[in-house]
């Protein structure tokens, strides 16, 4: 079987991307400050001229005070971070190429002593104290209005500096996935409760979103049911669930569902083949992004606990199948572009015996 679905266009609304290839967001640590530097710019630019239709940008924090919680992550606010960024835009787009900034607040993964200000705790929807500290502060009704108006902010900035969309990071146990998830979310307001009160955050951060960047700005929202904390965790069970908690998501304002799973290949409900993408696309009628794991024989949790795995290059067989079949309209690429930025070409041209292999020497520079 060809790659060539994998290279054909790809459009929605005023967005056109040149191939279906995304590259996933992925945590790279390399802005000091906050700022993107020289480095960042080539990195992505690299990826946009060797084929990537769809870059999304790794995380990038909000302007809330609470939303970093790793050293040396890019910001998505302040002159200096968004000029930097403008010269992400310009070269990606130079090479004909699309880009959306993943928004990104990390919630109660945060934790006392991270940058900017070390003195800053947590913030999630439930307070949590050890010792007697307040390591993880409780939002308020105003906390979490200031939040959505930093994600708001984020948006329109996106748009003025000529990002064509915007991801709203909703996966692996961070602030907005924390609201969904019954775990993580022990409020007894109308932000806890059932699913529906415990996706009311998410409903107005999107709503606030998309009345920030008007009708025809793109709107992702990435999504998982697993957790960093729990790989087994499931917000939903079947499909009947699924549909009633993705539907008030895209009512809000969701044009795109990346739907993140560990490997692509698996079936999310039992009675069906269909993906976690797959399904959401049936139950939603949304373009979806498949994602984990793609182009590689080992996923990536297999390299936190052996340093000295070796990632090879797999077959694309299966997801060319399925692709072909329309079960999801766009697949994210991770570690495999992460450690060769060339890999679409590669494929492309029938040249997989060329793809790099991927080992975790990768995430300590950029290429």
């Amino acid at each position: 079987m060809t790659a060539s679905a994998l290279f054909k266009p790809f459009s929605l609304g005023n967005l056109t991307l040149p191939t279906r290839v995304v590259m996933a967001p992925m945590t790279r640590s390399f802005s000091p400050g906050g700022v993107p530097g020289a480095n960042v710019i080539e990195y992505y630019r690299r990826r946009a001229a060797a084929g990537v239709g769809l870059i999304i940008t790794e995380g990038t924090t909000v302007g809330h005070k609470a939303s970093n919680g790793y050293p040396h992550v890019p910001r998505f606010y302040g002159e200096d971070a968004l000029a930097g960024w403008q010269k992400v835009v310009d070269a990606v787009h130079a090479e004909g190429g699309k880009i959306v900034p993943q928004l990104w607040h990390v919630g109660s993964v945060r934790r006392i002593g991270t940058e900017p200000d070390a003195s800053v705790p947590g913030y999630g929807p439930s307070e949590k104290v050890k010792d007697g500290n307040v390591i993880v502060h409780g939002m308020t009704k105003e906390d979490i209005q200031e939040v959505i108006a930093a994600f708001a902010q984020a948006a329109k900035d996106a748009k003025r500096i000529g990002m064509d969309g915007v991801e709203l990071h909703g996966a692996h146990g961070y602030l907005i996935d924390q609201f969904f998830w019954e775990g993580s979310n022990q409020r007894t307001d109308e932000y806890g409760g059932d699913q529906a009160g415990r996706s009311r955050f998410a409903i107005e951060l999107i709503k606030a979103v998309r009345e920030a960047v008007g009708p025809d700005f793109p709107i992702i929202l990435r999504w998982s049911q697993w957790k960093q904390q729990d790989y087994k965790a499931r917000l939903v069970e079947t499909p009947e669930a699924l549909e009633a908690f993705l539907k008030p998501l895209s009512d809000a304002g969701v044009d795109i569902f990346h739907c993140s799973t560990r490997r692509f290949w698996e079936p999310e409900f039992e009675g069906s083949d269909l993906n976690l993408a797959g399904w959401t696309r049936k139950l939603t009628g949304k373009p979806v992004i498949t994602v984990g794991s793609v182009g590689l024989d080992e996923e990536f949790m297999q390299f936190m606990v052996n340093t000295d795995k070796v990632a090879q290059p797999a077959s694309l067989e299966k997801l060319l199948e399925r692709l072909n079949k329309q079960e999801f309209d766009l697949v994210a690429v991770g570690r495999a572009l992460l450690v060769d930025p060339d890999w679409a070409l590669k494929v492309r041209d029938g040249r997989e015996q060329d793809i790099l292999p991927f080992s975790r020497d990768a995430l300590t520079k950029l290429v």
